[in-house]
């Protein structure tokens, strides 16, 4: 008998904006699921049994009636189809240009902004602050952060198109790197990030319970 039950397997620290992603995801498609955390740091994820399951052996993947899967954007993807609206709340918007302009976000915080997201990680959203001012290539990730944000965001609005999407999550996460570390953030567009923030998806991830951090070598 195949085992119906959705696990989502991630990383132990609950620091991973990609693990965030597909938490976020399931949540807001309110179906049950369970978290089974590998240890990057152990190798956990490069053990024969989860790197074949997986194929590329990343964190974080989704199992689904014997069905296993990596990398968060396929996982978005897979489970806005498989739970589909309007029997479980969208992931995506409904138009198809506001549907291609969240995917073409999504892309986006994954493939760019390097050097912002290496000087300003997520241990220091959820462990100690950092304390080094940002580089020029830095700096300019930052500006191109908050430009992209600028533009899409309507006046007023605490949200990109109108009904949430993953793409507001995510963009709020990236966003909190600058806002947790003490960055200037102008006021709409602080305003939409905390208010991304509080949505109840997004703090059961950010509220979890996390291991001491490690010691610094």
């Amino acid at each position: 008998m195949t085992d119906d039950r959705i696990r989502l397997y991630g990383e132990p620290r609950w620091i991973s904006p990609y693990v965030f992603s597909s938490f976020v995801a399931l949540t807001e498609k309110d179906v049950p699921f369970e978290v089974v955390t590998v240890s990057l740091d152990d190798g956990e994820n490069r053990r024969s049994e989860y790197r074949d399951r997986s194929i590329t052996a990343k964190v974080p993947a989704l199992e689904h009636e014997g069905f296993c899967l990596a990398e968060s954007g396929a996982i978005a993807e897979y489970l806005e189809e498989s739970f589909p609206p309007p029997s479980h709340p969208r992931l995506f918007p409904e138009d198809l240009r506001a549907r291609a302009r969240a995917r073409q976000i999504l892309h986006w915080i994954r493939s760019d902004l390097s050097a912002l997201r290496e000087e300003r990680p997520t241990t220091s959203m959820f462990y100690a602050r950092a304390t080094k001012p940002l580089s020029p290539a830095a700096r300019a990730d930052a500006e191109n952060l908050l430009r992209v944000t600028a533009l899409l965001l309507l006046p007023g609005a605490t949200s990109l198109f109108g009904d949430w999407t993953l793409a507001d999550s995510e963009l709020a996460f990236m966003l909190h790197r600058l806002l947790l570390n003490a960055h200037d953030v102008p006021p709409a567009i602080r305003a939409f990030a905390e208010t991304q923030w509080k949505r109840p998806s997004v703090r059961t991830f950010v509220a979890h319970e996390r291991p001491p951090a490690p010691p610094k070598s």
